[in-house]
Order: structure tokens, then C-alpha cells, then sequence
């Protein structure tokens, strides 16, 4: 994952409305949610919602999909496990080797 493209997650996920939104998506997992109980748990204004959806649907964290007259947010877990892995990824490389296994072991 490009740095640019973490750097608008994060920069999304960096308001306090939109990380609720999105932490409650990831509550509902893969069904996810429709939008009117979204709104209804958290009490955010329709126009308001509407607003950070778009933004999370722009930085490719959430799709929607509709269902009959219900529309549907759901996240996209791809997209989330990627930037968990562009922290990951380099994470205590430039310890030196006994360090890192040392770290290991005490995690476990």
C-alpha cells in the first residue's frame, strides 16, 4: 500500500465521527449495517452521515450496497487488514536479531 493512500485513511479515520461510524461497521462485521440504524444507534443528522459515509467510501474503507429500498454500509476488511500490515510490515526491523526474538518470546 502506498504511503499517499495510508496517509488518507488515517487522515479519514482521524475524525472523531468517522472512526465511530467505522468502529460500529466493524462491530456489525461482514452483513454490515443499513444506513437508518447507523444513524438511529448513533444520532447523527442524515445529512451529516451521509457526508463522513462519502468520505469513508472514498478512502475505500466502506462500500455500500442496497438492498431493495435499504442501503447497506459495509467495511472493507481487505482495505483495513492492508493498513494493519503497512504498520506491520517493518515493524522492530532495525532491531538487531536477538532483540526481536527476544521480544517475540516475551509477547507469547
Amino acid at each position: 500500500m502506498k504511503i499517499e493512500t495510508t496517509a488518507k485513511i488515517f487522515k479519514e479515520l482521524g475524525h472523531p465521527t468517522r472512526l465511530k461510524i467505522f468502529k460500529r461497521l466493524v462491530k456489525a462485521g461482514f452483513e454490515g449495517l443499513p444506513v437508518g440504524s447507523l444513524q438511529e444507534e448513533l444520532t447523527i443528522p442524515g445529512s451529516t452521515l451521509s457526508h463522513h459515509i462519502s468520505n469513508l467510501a472514498s478512502a475505500g474503507l466502506i462500500q455500500q450496497r442496497r438492498e431493495g429500498r435499504t442501503l447497506y454500509c459495509v467495511v472493507e476488511y481487505a482495505r483495513l487488514l492492508a493498513v494493519i500490515s503497512f504498520l506491520q510490515d517493518e515493524c522492530c526491523l532495525d532491531m538487531p536479531a536477538g532483540l526481536q526474538d527476544n521480544q517475540q518470546s516475551n509477547e507469547k
